[in-house]
Parts: structure tokens; C-alpha cells; sequence
């Protein structure tokens, strides 16, 4: 069964609604990843491990909406090649497509993010959705939906960081054209220096500061297509036993309205 959005008509979406399938929000960014990776490296991954979640839970009807291409990347604008949206644009985003899946008769929504920068706003807008809209809708971010498969596959580095050893091995599993593969020595510089907050403060860290000298934190030479094929399989297997959670799908509490009287 088809599990692309937009290769569907709009009846074949609206009986599909009526069937209970679970919609699917691939969300990333347009931003820089080195000198070796795309600028849609967050979006173009996370698309691709919705649809192979969807594609493996056979038992769980579900529908990969396109991604949503940018979000919350202020952090990568000094390294050029960076789009990014405020919060309340983001935000505002996020509930028209929410909206817009209730008016068609979907009950859920997962959104499955492929971009760090945008896991707390993600928090809070999921929340906010549930509430106002009275559905379930949950996100999780790809390298946090499989931790422990990502690092036992990895062997420089113990998760994801940015345009890294993961984030390239996907790419090469994915589309290898696309990995700028004369690039990768540059890209390994000295990475991983940067400023860090102490633990329990927080602040905002532009990318300048993290990664200052490639916008690349990890070390991309080890990266290999298996790497990548066995990250895919790992996901895909965590992201739809999600989908069938029980516990994840359950309907929010009503909305608490003021006394009118």
C-alpha cells in the first residue's frame, strides 16, 4: 500500500482518514552541514526514515506527508546556506497542518524531526496541538528514537552530532551522489572545540561558537554506506513499534476553559 502523501489522491486521502491511518510529519531544515553534505541533509533524512517506518509496520496503516523543510536554525547562519523560521511561524506551521488534518478527519500525528534546533520547540508545540485541537500528537526525534542501536553502529563518535560519521553514513546509504566525498578530509578538522554552557544553564550557541572552524562536529571519514543501511533498519524498526504504542496514542485531557458565568 502507498504511504506517500502526495503521490495520492484527494478521495484515496479522505478514505484513508476514514480507515484511521496514522499521518506522519517528516520535519528538518535548510542549513549548512559542512563542506561535504547538503544543506537538506535534516529534512531529506528524516522524509526517508518516515517512509521506512511506514513502509515496515504493514500492520499500522500510516501516511509520510512531504517534509516540512525548514524550521528553527539561527544557529548555522554564519556558514551561509541556512533558512530559518521564528518560533511563532513555526509554530503557526505546525497548526495549520494539524488543522488542516482534523478538518479531513485524521485523529492523530506523528511528527518525526530530524533537526536538534528544533526538539524544544517541538515540545512545546506538540503540547499546545493536543490540547487545542483534542487529538493525540507526538514527536520524537530520529537519533533519540534509537540510541543505543546508533551507537553500537557507530565507531567514532557515541550519537549523532552534525554533519558527522552518522549523518553521512545515512547519506551514502541514501544517495552517495549528494556526499561531496573530496570534502571529507576538511570537513574532519578539529570538530569537536567549542564553547559549552556548565551543566544546568542554558543559553543560545550559534554554531560560530560550537564548531568554529567547518560548522561540522564528529568525524565523517568513517562513514560508510553499511553503517548507514544498518542505522536505516534500526530506526525504521524502533519508529514503527512506536506507532503501535498504546500508550503514545491515547486522547489528551480536555481543554480546562474558564467559568462563563
Amino acid at each position: 500500500m502507498e504511504v506517500r502523501w502526495e503521490k495520492l489522491t484527494g478521495p484515496e486521502l479522505k478514505a484513508r482518514a476514514a480507515e484511521g491511518a496514522l499521518p506522519i510529519l517528516p520535519i528538518g531544515s535548510l542549513e549548512q552541514h559542512g563542506p561535504h553534505l547538503p544543506v537538506w541533509t535534516d529534512s531529506f533524512i528524516a522524509h526517508q526514515v518516515a517512509v521506512a517506518a511506514a513502509e515496515s509496520a504493514t500492520d499500522v496503516p500510516a501516511l509520510v506527508l512531504p517534509p516540512l523543510w525548514t524550521g528553527l536554525s539561527e544557529h548555522h547562519l554564519p556558514f551561509g546556506g541556512t533558512i530559518t523560521l521564528d518560533y511563532p511561524t513555526f509554530h503557526a506551521v505546525l497548526r495549520c497542518v494539524v488543522r488542516s488534518l482534523k478538518a479531513q478527519g485524521f485523529q492523530r500525528l506523528l511528527i518525526l524531526n530530524g533537526h536538534g534546533g528544533n526538539i524544544e520547540p517541538l515540545g512545546v508545540s506538540v503540547r499546545e496541538l493536543a490540547h487545542e485541537f483534542g487529538m493525540p500528537v507526538v514527536t520524537t526525534t530520529w537519533p533519540q528514537a534509537a540510541p543505543a542501536e546508533i551507537a553500537a553502529i557507530l565507531t567514532t563518535q557515541p550519537r549523532i552530532m552534525h554533519a558527522c560519521e552518522g549523518e553521512t553514513a545515512l547519506w551514502m546509504a541514501l544517495d552517495p551522489a549528494q556526499v561531496r566525498m573530496d570534502r571529507l578530509e576538511e570537513a574532519a578538522g578539529a570538530n569537536n572545540e567549542g564553547v559549552q554552557a556548565p551543566p544546568g544553564f542554558s543559553r543560545f550557541y550559534s554554531f560560530a561558537e560550537r564548531a568554529p572552524r567547518t560548522g561540522v562536529r564528529g568525524d565523517p571519514r568513517a562513514a560508510t554506506a553499511e553503517k548507514g543501511k544498518a542505522m536505516m533498519e534500526a530506526l525504521a524498526a524502533r519508529i514503527a513499534a512506536a506507532m503501535r504504542d498504546p500508550v503514545l496514542w491515547t486522547m489528551p485531557e480536555p481543554v480546562w476553559k474558564p467559568s462563563q458565568e
